[in-house]
């Protein structure tokens, strides 16, 4: 389980095809202090298992079916990626719960200032808007954000001066993909409704 807040931007070192499994290597200063093997770390909101540590790097196993439904099929080293441990039951929860789960790929509409205020508005695959309401939650490549519209399939957000300078959204533009959870309690409202078929 993950808040959504962003510990640190970490930059792909490698991600190639294993033997066993896609294998992704990071560059982070704080986040490989303080993991264990078999802890989990959500990369641009995709909780991953540590499967390799030492100063200053990362390393996650990766599977194919991950590496297709996320935006990591675009990483390429040197990339920036949003890194967050997972929540700790002693501390603080700010932003909303976050499991990690991506839901599927966005794209990023629009990204532009607006006076002093930066607004992004993203596109999601049809239908899944019905899971964004108005100051609802929603995560971002892993960044818990407030849903300031809906229109349609599209929903938009507004972004803090904090947010541009401490996760990779500053360098996103319009066509690149972006992860996607939406708030859980929804999808359990629409599957204990009977929305669901399964």
């Amino acid at each position: 389980m993950f808040t959504g807040i962003v510990e640190e931007v970490g930059r792909v070192v490698a991600f190639v095809e294993a033997p066993a499994a896609w294998s992704l290597e990071l560059a982070a200063a704080k986040v490989p202090d303080g993991v264990a093997l078999g802890d989990s770390v959500a990369v641009n909101g995709c909780c991953l298992t540590v499967a390799g540590f030492g100063p200053g790097r990362i390393q996650f196993d990766v599977l194919g079916e991950t590496r297709r439904l996320t935006n990591f099929a675009q990483l390429a080293p040197g990339d920036p990626v949003n890194l967050e441990r997972s929540l700790r039951a002693d501390s603080r929860l700010g932003g909303h719960f976050v499991t990690g789960h991506i839901d599927l790929l966005g794209r990023v509409e629009v990204f532009e200032a607006r006076g002093k205020d930066h607004y992004l508005r993203v596109r999601a695959p049809d239908g899944f808007a019905r899971y964004l309401v108005y100051k609802g939650c929603v995560a971002v490549d892993g960044i818990s954000l407030t849903v300031a519209e809906v229109k349609g399939d599209t929903f938009a957000v507004w972004l803090i001066p904090t947010t541009l300078a401490v996760t990779n959204v500053a360098a996103k533009k319009p066509g690149d993909g972006v992860n996607l959870e939406f708030d859980l309690l929804a999808k359990y409202v629409e599957k204990l409704s009977g929305g669901w078929d399964s």
